[in-house]
């Protein structure tokens, strides 16, 4: 009854992003399988499914500016219709360099949209409750990417219908924030001021593991489809693919972020990162598809780990007044590696053909797994005290990690272990001088 109780003032919030993720998660596979069928190089596929990224990247400084001048409704319905007339676009015109158009301002409003959502869920909930709501949104999160895979199979790619699928979800997503009776939340949409050159010095690994995620990730959601259809799997297929990594990466987070909670979490993000990309090489070598998509199962939830594992490492060497600008940086960082990650994978895999996709992933993560061992050997990072309490996430808006961390600084700062006194003042100040 308490959490029925916890929904209700959020119901119509959590129906729109289970509509608008519903849409997005479609589009993201849709538009690799329709361009792989009109004839696009993976290389040049690559360069389409970047550009929605660095759109994503463009709108997390364009979001609160939208926002503070237009409101919260009447900028997602601006930026709803944005997504949903893109998304029609791509059928009308069949053109690599309109689709990069399409993709880059499709991402600019999507993480606009997201923006909103997130900030309108975080003035909805008490400082107390915040914890609770981030976790039944990254359940509708997660949950939409994973059925929307399966809406693959209602129809071919090559056809007119799962576009305008795409198109009605979302703008079904514009309705139940516009039939809303609560207020528009009025609260500062302004960016934390970056400190990534202070990250760069504190926590190089939480750094390091941002990017690196981002280049792995990125190379996932936008070649996977190209990847599977090379392989020849059919449209079910694909779909079954996605569905399992996601379902994996949902599964999984959870206790292995537990366990890093209570164990050395730079040792635990090693194992996770090189068990990732064993496995990705393993893929090159699998005998049967039922094999590979168990293997799919697995990657995602270790691969799915990365992230947010980094994101604690990060919380584990900050104090709390650091935590929110240090982990929007991160947001920042994961979509940079995101937005290279298409170009790069594609263009392996039109030289190496499908098997290039998990050998770029499989590298990038070595990569990743050997510069964690570095750190672990030469190098000792400073941790400001217990470690911080790991959350399952996916790449969102600086908004959610408002809402997610607001109680971990609480928590961390009110147990009378972890700060002595003269610590506890100087946070004391620093609040003050900022307003807080």
């Amino acid at each position: 009854m308490h959490s029925l109780a916890l929904l209700k003032p959020i119901q119509s919030i959590l129906f729109s992003v289970a509509l608008l993720l519903l849409g997005n998660g479609l589009i993201s596979t849709l538009l690799t399988l329709r361009g792989t069928s009109e004839g696009f190089s993976s290389a040049v596929m690559g360069m389409i499914m970047s550009a929605y990224f660095v759109g994503f990247i463009c709108g997390t400084w364009v979001s609160g500016r939208l926002i503070r001048r237009m409101g919260h409704i009447r900028t997602f319905a601006f930026c709803a219709s944005v997504c949903a007339t893109t998304t029609l676009l791509h059928v009308l015109f069949i053109d690599q360099w309109a689709w990069m158009g399409f993709r880059f301002f499709y991402g600019l409003a999507y993480i606009t949209l997201m923006t909103v959502i997130e900030s309108w869920l975080n003035s909805q909930a008490a400082s107390h409750e915040r914890g609770k709501i981030f976790a039944f949104y990254m359940v509708v999160n997660l949950g939409a990417l994973a059925i929307a895979q399966q809406m693959l199979n209602l129809d071919s790619p090559e056809g007119f219908l799962l576009f305008a699928l795409v198109s009605i979800l979302v703008s079904w997503a514009i309705l139940p924030l516009t039939l809303t009776r609560r207020n528009q939340p009025n609260i500062a949409t302004e960016r934390p001021k970056s400190s990534l050159k202070s990250l760069l010095k504190i926590a190089p690994l939480a750094v390091a593991g941002a990017a690196l995620s981002g280049l792995a990730m990125g190379a996932f959601w936008s070649m996977t489809p190209i990847y599977a259809t090379q392989l020849g799997y059919d449209i079910s297929g694909i779909a079954m693919i996605m569905s399992l990594t996601i379902i994996g990466g949902a599964v999984l987070q959870i206790p292995i972020g537990r366990y890093s909670d209570k164990h050395d979490r730079p040792k635990v993000m090693t194992w996770v990162v090189m068990l990732a990309a064993a496995i990705s090489i393993i893929m090159i070598i699998v005998p049967t598809q039922k094999l590979l998509l168990s293997l799919f199962f697995i990657w995602g939830g270790l691969a799915f780990s990365i992230y947010p594992l980094s994101v604690a490492q990060l919380i584990d060497q900050l104090h709390p007044d650091e935590i929110v600008s240090g982990s929007s940086d991160m947001l920042v960082l994961h979509g940079a590696g995101c937005a290279f990650a298409p170009v790069l994978s594609g263009s392996l895999m039109t030289v190496l053909g499908p098997h290039g996709l998990p050998i770029y992933i499989g590298l990038v993560l070595l990569l990743l797994g050997g510069y964690t061992i570095y750190r672990r050997r030469r190098v000792v990072d400073l941790v400001s005290g217990q470690n911080a309490h790991f959350e399952p996430m996916v790449q969102t808006s600086a908004q959610a990690l408002n809402m997610m961390f607001d109680q971990q600084q609480r928590d961390l700062f009110d147990d009378p272990s972890f700060y002595g006194e003269e610590e506890q003042n100087r946070i004391i100040n620093a609040l003050r001088q900022s307003g807080s």
